[in-house]
């Protein structure tokens, strides 16, 4: 075997033990700031809490890729849930890796397609609407219910507290595209504004070309 192929092996070992080590800081580092939740009382009731979790989500996935992304993604519910453990046996945590996913695929994806700023803007807006649509499903037909059963409480009981915010909320219906919807289109579009402002600054550290 040529030195040089030798030399080949060991850069390509090295930039494998770099790109597992950078997910598992970005994942870290999302799961500490998935603890930072916060409310948006005028838009969805308490329950419903806002984080930046997904920003280091995404900034990997730019980096790495979306496989790289899903497995940032991943590691934060991991730890999340070792940490904070759940009280929907873990359709809650289910549910946040597939709006996660669901934000982060189509981002990287287009992205990666031609690593310019106007792509990914553009894929974060398509990301963002995805995870809306989502989470309007999921949380109307599986969350909603699972919490209810969780905490002993009616399903009419959520509706009651998004009629307390918006009195156009009269239905499990309505509380999804009322409540949940905008709930994640601020959060995506917070994100995404967040990835922006940053991704230019760690592109060295990360090898990323945003």
């Amino acid at each position: 075997m040529s030195e040089q192929v030798l030399r080949r092996g060991n850069v390509a070992e090295k930039s494998k033990v770099r790109t597992l080590a950078q997910i598992a800081m970005l994942g870290a580092v999302a799961t500490v700031l998935m603890l930072f939740e916060f409310p948006i009382p005028f838009i969805a009731p308490p329950f419903y809490e806002m984080d930046f979790s997904e920003v280091p989500v995404l900034v990997g996935a730019f980096a790495m890729g979306p496989v790289a992304g899903i497995a940032i993604e991943a590691i934060k519910i991991l730890l999340n849930f070792v940490i904070n453990g759940t009280i929907t046996a873990g359709v809650g945590e289910l549910a946040n890796f597939i709006f996660g996913c669901a934000f982060l695929l189509p981002a990287a994806l287009i992205y990666r397609k031609n690593k310019t700023r106007k792509n990914a803007i553009i894929g974060m807006a398509i990301g963002t609407v995805v995870m809306t649509v989502a989470a309007c499903i999921i949380n109307a037909l599986v969350l909603l219910p699972a919490y209810g059963a969780a905490f002993g409480m009616p399903v009419d009981a959520f509706v009651q507290m998004g009629t307390s915010i918006n009195k156009a909320i009269d239905s499990l219906f309505t509380f999804a595209v009322l409540a949940v919807g905008p709930f994640n289109l601020i959060k995506g579009i917070a994100v995404s504004a967040i990835v922006l402002l940053i991704y230019k600054r760690i592109r060295v550290i990360l090898k990323g070309d945003l």
